[in-house]
């Protein structure tokens, strides 16, 4: 079996690539361009792969190429519809990161609703040193014991989230299509009405493009949190930023964009800088754990393949 690794340095280096020696000859790319696709494709039976595109385009000829792994849940990268007509298979990875991304959304909670960079600064700058007050108390922040967190989306991640949520006191209420037996469940305008921490964690589809929206936006407290660690375009990028710059946001949390890493003309570039807003560049899902995890779980899909059984196949 050969095996291609189109993109290693989305998994970083700390961690072990050898385990897909056993399969037979593996060649690691650090990185592929959609024009380097197809060549580096040439005679793999497998590729292995986070965020380069698979299509018509990069992939015209698909040669020998039976498998598609893609180190990530989300899929939205690959057209499913081509690799089923040439008789591609597709795996993902589901749950490996469940814990490295529920953490995170909730570390960034607790930065913007206790504004940790302004009072950092406020130590590391010296200014608390010659300010001669044992305390300082600006700005003000607020316990989130009583506050309402939202959760739009219920799977693993944000049950997660909402188990913490609970934990620290919130009041928890979630977007989801089905009634739950233990968690109060409405629409989400009415998510948006009321939370006072949004968190995102629906998968990119037709339905939920651009679901945070302006008028949605319009709807929240203006103290409200918002946090997306789901795809940046579930919402309404310019929306949010100018929701934050105009002061009808309280904070803002985001891990994920429409376009990665985002470009100097994104909306989000009015933001760097502020002390309401957290952004990071598409790091949940990927403490070290998670991300051994979900390279083990690829493995185990070759193995499954070889075998001849459908594992973890979305195709």
């Amino acid at each position: 079996m050969t095996i291609a690794m189109l993109d290693t340095a989305t998994l970083n280096d700390d961690v072990d690539l050898s385990i897909f020696d056993e399969f037979g000859t593996v060649h690691r790319y650090a990185l592929t361009s959609a024009e380097e696709v197809a060549e580096r494709s040439k005679g793999c039976d497998v590729l292995i792969l986070n965020k380069v595109k698979i299509n018509r385009e990069t992939l015209p000829d698909t040669g020998c190429v039976k498998l598609i792994c893609v180190t990530a849940t989300g899929v939205d990268n690959v057209d499913l519809g081509y690799c089923r007509s040439h008789g591609i298979g597709v795996c993902n990875v589901s749950g490996y990161s469940t814990d490295s991304v529920a953490q995170l959304t909730v570390a960034m909670a607790l930065s913007l609703a206790n504004h940790l960079p302004a009072f950092q600064r406020f130590v590391n700058s010296g200014t608390y040193t010659e300010s001669g007050m044992p305390n300082h108390l600006v700005p003000p922040f607020y316990e989130l014991r009583g506050k309402t967190w939202g959760i739009y989306g219920y799977g693993s991640i944000g049950s997660q989230v909402a188990a913490v949520a609970e934990a620290l006191g919130c009041k928890v209420l979630v977007c989801k299509r089905t009634p739950l037996p233990d968690r109060e469940v409405t629409d989400l305008d009415t998510l948006c009405e009321q939370a006072d921490i949004l968190s995102v964690h629906v998968p990119l589809t037709e339905e939920t493009r651009g679901s945070i929206s302006r008028e949605r936006l319009a709807k929240m407290k203006p103290s409200a949190i918002v946090i997306n660690v789901a795809r940046g375009a579930v919402a309404d990028e310019q929306a949010l930023a100018e929701a934050v710059l105009n002061g009808r946001l309280g904070g803002l949390g985001v891990d994920v964009y429409s376009t990665e890493p985002f470009p100097t003309e994104h909306p989000f570039q009015q933001l760097l800088g502020r002390d309401n807003v957290c952004l990071t560049p598409h790091m949940a899902w990927g403490a070290y754990e998670a991300r051994v995890r979900c390279l083990a779980e690829v493995a185990e899909n070759i193995r499954a393949f070889a075998r001849g059984e459908r594992r973890s196949r979305v195709d």
